[in-house]
């Protein structure tokens, strides 16, 4: 007799869903994707994106908890930070972000009205390279759009201060100068750092050194000029939006989009204030609802720790809320716009947080419970 699946693969969706017949209606032209989703995603991966909207829109946003974003792959230069990113920081969906460092630098291409055009994965390299052009997958882009870039993140990175920051204060003086600049390009919608800077939702990269950004502020830094990014100030930021969120009988949830640095950075928070900082309380700081949409494997290493019953023996995850854990094994770029375009369309929105404001005022409440202990 075969083994019994594993329970993140056992979950039915919403409860009664278990045991239902699969019997859709025909598909009908003006069918909203809210409607196409519940009625018509009833299998395989398409039944874990529909569980991935239940779980989303309405248990995350109903618990008005704690709702974290991670990004990595090149999902920017695709124009998911404009076309979803921006309207659920919008509705008050997603109260941080976490994202590789070159997301949110092609990210600025949108907000500066620096063009990325569609090409081919199929186009001839050494042509491109005679012509400055660079290549990501199929999309096309000059490369005086890196250059014009790199000079924007310097203008704005040499004007700061040389005290220790951490990437959210980075990155929201980024998004800053983006907005400034919104009378004479009109793009700062288009930017998900702008927009996350007008609604102080802070912006992390679990690896500052590593994209064009981290580049040019190690250039500065070689004659003293320009901040010092500081990762210690990100990783208690984020715990401590975790422990304050916990303790105020909030729950917590991370959707993923990819995996990598940005994904551990979201799921370390319950060691951090567990096994490093010994903090204690009934249950644990463990994850309530875990979204992933990923097309990696446990058994290659690229899931290997990380799927939702791995993370809960770490603590990352609470065990008893593996139910509503959710690994969608499909190309974000094609799932998150059906996600969000879902979610939006049930109405969902809530009050923005605001969680960048009060980042001091939570770390400090933090460090005194550390050392009231």
């Amino acid at each position: 007799m075969s083994a019994p699946p594993r329970k993140e693969d056992c979950r039915g969706g919403r409860p009664g869903d278990a045991g239902r017949r699969i019997d859709p209606p025909p598909i009908e032209p003006g069918m909203s994707v809210g409607d196409l989703v519940e009625k018509h995603y009833l299998a395989y991966n398409a039944a874990r994106l529909r569980e991935a909207v239940q779980v989303i829109s309405e248990k995350m946003v109903a618990d008005d908890g704690l709702a974290v974003l991670t990004l990595a792959g090149a999902l920017t230069p695709a124009g998911l930070g404009a076309s979803c990113v921006a309207p659920l920081l919008e509705a008050g969906l997603v109260d941080v972000v976490i994202s590789t460092g070159a997301n949110l630098f092609h990210d600025l291409h949108h907000g500066l009205d620096l063009r990325l055009d569609r090409g081919s994965p199929f186009d001839d390299d050494r042509e491109l390279r005679r012509m400055r052009k660079v290549r990501i997958y199929d999309i096309v882009l000059d490369s005086d759009v890196l250059d014009k870039t790199d000079w924007f993140v310097r203008d704005v990175a040499a004007a700061m201060p040389t005290d220790p920051i951490g990437t959210a204060e980075l990155h929201n003086r980024l998004g800053k100068a983006v907005l400034n600049r919104a009378g004479t390009t009109g793009r700062a919608d288009k930017s998900l750092l702008a927009v996350a800077a007008r609604l102080d939702v802070p912006v992390y990269s679990a690896s500052p050194g590593d994209s064009a950004i981290g580049m040019v502020i190690a250039a500065l830094r070689l004659d003293g000029r320009g901040p010092v990014v500081d990762p210690s100030k990100d990783v208690n930021e984020l715990a401590a939006f975790v422990w304050d969120a916990k303790l105020s009988g909030k729950t917590t949830g991370v959707i993923i989009l990819g995996g990598g640095a940005p994904k551990n950075f979201a799921l370390q928070t319950a060691p951090h204030l567990e096994e490093v900082l010994y903090l204690r309380r009934p249950g644990g700081f463990g994850l309530d609802y875990f979204v992933q949409f990923t097309d990696a494997r446990p058994d290659t290493g690229g899931l290997s720790g990380a799927t939702p019953s791995e993370a809960a023996s770490w603590g990352k995850v609470l065990p008893e809320q593996i139910p509503d854990s959710v690994v969608c094994y499909v190309d974000a770029t094609v799932a998150f716009p059906l996600v969000t375009a879902a979610v939006l369309d049930a109405g969902r929105r809530r009050a923005p947080k605001r969680l960048y404001a009060a980042r001091a005022e939570t770390v400090a409440a933090l460090a005194a419970a550390c050392a009231a202990k």
